[in-house]
């Protein structure tokens, strides 16, 4: 089975560009070291996520990096960059309603080039942290819309959806929140490992 990983620098977490067997530092590779253990040589494990990515870089590379590749399994997490972006001197996020059309059009077409591919779609999230106190309120306000339209996503193609932002909220009444994200935004080790573990149970249920 071809497992790909798709989104932004969540997903990529240092991925190396030349090596398809280095998968960076992040959930992709502790899923590879979980499963692999688990289910030896079953699984073959690719890492498409790219730093600083939107729904609207993903769906571009459509092709190139999903079709092309034909995987038999996708999960995809996008959505931050798409509220992150929208702050600056250059604002290019993209608004929540633009979300949900360009993913709704990604996952339409994965299906109808890739019929018998399993997708799972994982919620964007976010904490307080270095990266998103100043603007806490619309982080957080506008990530769980792009969380909720990622559900919707889910729902309207029948698609397994795994919940993050409420395991985060829990985690951080043990331990602070940069425990878990280091900015607000990217995990930390202790923060991919909990990713992990919710997507190795989403997987074992789609099988």
């Amino acid at each position: 089975m071809r497992i790909l990983f798709q989104g932004d620098s969540i997903t990529d977490a240092g991925r190396s560009r030349s090596d398809e067997a280095r998968l960076g530092f992040g959930y992709a590779t502790l899923v590879e070291a979980s499963l692999g253990l688990e289910e030896a040589g079953k699984h073959e494990f690719i890492n498409r996520g790219i730093s600083g990515n939107r729904i609207v870089d993903l769906y571009a590379r459509i092709k190139s990096d999903i079709i092309n590749l034909k995987p038999d399994f996708i999960s995809i997490l996008i959505g931050v960059n798409d509220v992150w972006h929208e702050l600056g001197e250059n604002p290019n996020g993209v608004e929540a309603n633009k979300f949900f059309k360009i993913y709704s059009m990604l996952i339409e077409e994965i299906q109808e080039a890739l019929p018998s591919t399993k997708i799972m779609i994982l919620e964007p999230f976010v904490l307080k942290g270095c990266s998103t106190t100043e603007n806490w309120d619309y982080f957080e306000k506008e990530v769980a819309l792009r969380a909720e339209m990622s559900r919707k996503v889910a729902e309207k193609y029948s698609l397994p959806f795994v919940e993050l932002q409420k395991g985060f909220d829990d985690l951080s009444k043990k331990a602070p929140e940069s425990y878990w994200l280091t900015d607000g935004v990217h995990p930390s080790a202790k923060g991919h490992e909990y990713i992990k573990n919710q997507w190795i149970n989403t997987f074992h249920k789609m099988k």
